[in-house]
């Protein structure tokens, strides 16, 4: 009978153990005398490696309006301005990875996305009212796990199921997001041709998050309305049925053309329990990365299509999707940085969305917004900013309520100053602390006070936006 020596027998021990990495099937010789044997030392699926991380945000925003806070952004989120007046006063998120390495070269991640005060305008002192507030509360955006590295799908290949945003895109002045997909779905990520490539599917519930309340729908067959509860249905939250979202994503990003990149994107959207000329919807997007109009910088400049559904620019896909066969919009939009010098340099964003036909119920709505904002280097720890912007939304007479006069056209003007105290004084440094005040002036009343300006054309906002990101 063979013997296997002791020091033989404490190396494959140790490597069992997960003191050594090894394939899988791997052998080692141990010679004991004139004899030699094979010893499996590895598990395939032995951790290797396995530790979280922590990245996260936050954005507070001190503001103030003739002593008071106030519940607008002045028209931000409609490409009517770009200044910082954001309204969330403490919104915060963290995200959490856990990101884990096999021997066999499989590897997953675990996600987990939290966030807190998103949209909130109130100032919220020490006596714990924010839970009578029933909107920006804790909530988790993000929670998925992705493998890959599986052998039968490549190791390029990685597949995901969860909660999340994907692919995700915003301007970057106005700050809105114009592609995504925001829901709970699963989907295939691999390379084609050296550029990344995926599918997904991804649904939403516009509903999802209303209170759980309950009605009483009493009017009979022939008209009347009955106060018996026994002829009465119960309706949840206003409806018989779900009217879920879902999304079919096909990308293609990453493909070189010398002066930049393409990235090309397309989107099926269905919507459940809705008339046939409103359940479903088509959306696709090119988006060009390159450099700064062929000067020292970057941008993301974009041509975006959308049509029933997917109306709200074509590849915008979450729990606001909606539309019928007469929406058709068209989106283009192009921003980016400039460096100038050592000391300056500037942001900017020009972007165009309008109506092919009707958009969000509007017969030819248009809006678009030029912005741009350069910023000054005084040192590694302080930066100058100003912000000028030009907004213009228009539509057929009658939209939206019965818009009429001066209130069927609006052109709106910010103009802003800040000062930027930040541990590194580059455009994107972060955190900082800044100082600004910011100047809201429309052509007419009516126009003012479609984006909350109370009295009069013009208002000016006063305020300190703390914000950090890691």
């Amino acid at each position: 009978m063979k013997k296997v020596s002791v020091i033989a027998a404490a190396v494959a021990s140790a490597l069992f153990a997960g003191s050594v990495a090894a394939e899988s099937e791997v052998a080692l010789d141990v010679t004991s005398g004139d004899s030699a044997m094979e010893v499996e030392v590895a598990n395939p699926t032995e951790v290797l490696s396995d530790g979280w991380e922590v990245h996260g945000y936050a954005s507070m925003n001190f503001r103030m309006v003739d002593g008071e806070s106030v519940d607008t952004e002045f028209g931000k989120p409609d490409y009517k301005t770009a200044g910082t007046h954001g309204k969330s006063t403490n919104q915060v998120e963290f995200v959490i990875k856990k990101h884990t390495e096999h021997a066999n070269g499989v590897w997953s991640d675990f996600v987990v996305r939290s966030e807190y005060g998103n949209g909130n305008s109130y100032a919220y002192t020490s006596s714990g009212s924010q839970k009578d507030n029933t909107t920006a509360q804790f909530e988790v955006k993000e929670t998925f796990v992705e493998i890959g590295g599986l052998s039968y799908l490549g190791e390029d290949t990685s597949i995901w199921g969860g909660q999340r945003f994907l692919n995700r895109a915003a301007g970057l002045l106005s700050g809105e997001f114009w592609k995504q997909s925001s829901g709970v779905g699963a989907g295939l990520q691999t390379k084609l041709a050296g550029n990344t490539a995926g599918i997904a599917y991804v649904t939403a519930d516009p509903d999802a998050g209303a209170a759980d309340s309950y009605a009483l729908d009493c009017k009979q067959d022939d008209g009347t309305i009955s106060n018996d509860p026994n002829k009465c249905k119960v309706v949840k939250n206003g409806a018989d049925e779900r009217t879920t979202l879902s999304s079919i994503d096909l990308y293609y990003y990453g493909v070189d053309v010398g002066f930049g990149s393409l990235d090309f994107d397309a989107k099926y959207m269905k919507q459940a329990n809705k008339d046939s000329d409103s359940d479903s919807g088509f959306g696709a997007a090119v988006t060009l990365n390159t450099s700064y109009y062929g000067l020292d910088g970057w941008t993301q400049n974009a041509i975006a299509y959308g049509k029933g559904v997917a109306q709200n620019r074509g590849v915008n896909f979450g729990g606001w999707s909606n539309g019928n066969e007469n929406a058709e919009s068209i989106f283009i939009t192009s921003y980016g940085v400039l460096n100038i010098s050592d000391n300056w340099q500037m942001g900017s964003e020009f972007t165009y969305f309008a109506a092919l036909d009707e958009l969000f119920g509007a017969k030819d709505l248009k809006r678009y917004i030029a912005a741009v904002r350069p910023s000054y280097k005084v040192n590694d720890n302080l930066r100058l900013e100003a912000t000028a912007s030009f907004g213009h939304e228009e539509a057929e007479e009658g939209y939206w309520g019965g818009r009429t006069g001066d209130a069927v056209e609006s052109d709106i003007i910010n103009l802003e100053l800040a000062a930027a105290f930040t541990v590194n004084a580059d455009y994107f440094g972060r955190p900082q602390i800044k100082p600004y005040v910011s100047y809201i002036s429309a052509d007419d009343e009516a126009s003012a006070s479609q984006i909350g300006i109370k009295d009069g054309k013009a208002e000016t906002v006063i305020g300190v936006h703390t914000e950090i990101w890691f």
